[in-house]
């Protein structure tokens, strides 16, 4: 028997194409992967910003998940824009029903946009915290979401291996703190995985670029794409920094839209993957 190795992205849409379910359908796609989704919210925005956010129903969300679950499993799930705690609720008590028939959860837990807006009501980061990472192989927060998180200034990579290791509380099996934002001459994530009594650093050179829109949705999916195309874990992100990385690079000098524009996911496009059981 042949079949595709399918990830499942629950995220929002984002109908300029750069972020989100869109930018997750690219980066799965273009690694070599099927694509399924669940569309937990539909965004108004553009490279400029996000002016309205309409969240779907949560019985359409569990309704939507339960027709890829039960029909085409996925080896990963990777989660993205939750606006709502009723959402959240919703995809835990999915995620707890179909349990077997998923091996890894990749939780990128969005707070805001590039361009500033907020994209979580306030009460849905206590259900993130109390429902969603416990039920996740990793959580993918940048420096902000950590420092909400961990309600700590976090200014160096010190402070991010430490705000890593102080997020396994929430339940998760590893914590990424990604330090896109730091103020060093290089980029620096920073993984930890619960077990282990240290933490792995990926660094790469800065890219002076303004084509950053969706390169966390980026690369949590790639993450989860590379779990289920058989990668360990910490194999897994540097194959992910490594894609964002040359994505951004191979994007930088287009011109698209007027403010934060994309980056560029097919620059090296995978056949997809044919398995055999």
């Amino acid at each position: 028997m042949k079949h595709y190795p399918c990830i499942l992205t629950i995220a929002g849409s984002d109908c300029s194409g750069g972020a989100g379910i869109q930018a997750d359908i690219k980066t799965i796609s273009a690694l070599g992967a099927y694509a399924a989704s669940a569309i937990t919210a539909i965004t108004v925005q553009n490279t400029c910003g996000v002016t309205g956010i309409h969240a779907v129903p949560p019985t359409y969300i569990q309704g939507q998940i339960q027709a890829v679950m039960t029909d085409i499993p996925p080896i990963s799930v990777k989660i993205g824009m939750l606006n709502d705690a009723g959402t959240i609720r919703a995809i835990a008590e999915s995620l707890h029903r179909f349990t077997p028939y998923y091996k890894y959860i990749v939780l990128d837990p969005v707070m805001v946009s590039t361009s500033g807006c907020k994209l979580i009501e306030d009460d849905a980061i206590e259900a993130l915290t109390s429902l969603l990472m416990p039920l996740a192989t990793l959580i993918t927060p940048n420096l902000s979401e950590a420092e909400v998180l961990t309600g700590k200034r976090i200014a160096t990579i010190p402070d991010m291996e430490k705000a890593a290791k102080e997020l396994l509380a929430f339940g998760s099996q590893a914590v990424l703190v990604k330090g896109g934002h730091l103020n060093e001459a290089e980029m620096c994530d920073v993984l930890y995985i619960k077990g282990e009594d240290r933490s792995h650093l990926f660094s790469s050179p800065k890219i002076e670029s303004r084509n950053t829109h969706g390169t966390g949705c980026t690369l949590s999916s790639a993450i989860a794409t590379y779990l289920a195309l058989g990668e360990p874990l910490e194999e897994a992100v540097r194959k992910a920094k490594a894609y964002v990385y040359q994505g951004i690079l191979l994007g930088k000098d287009v011109h698209i839209g007027e403010g934060h524009g994309p980056l560029n996911h097919f620059f090296a496009p995978v056949p997809l993957k044919v398995n055999e059981e």
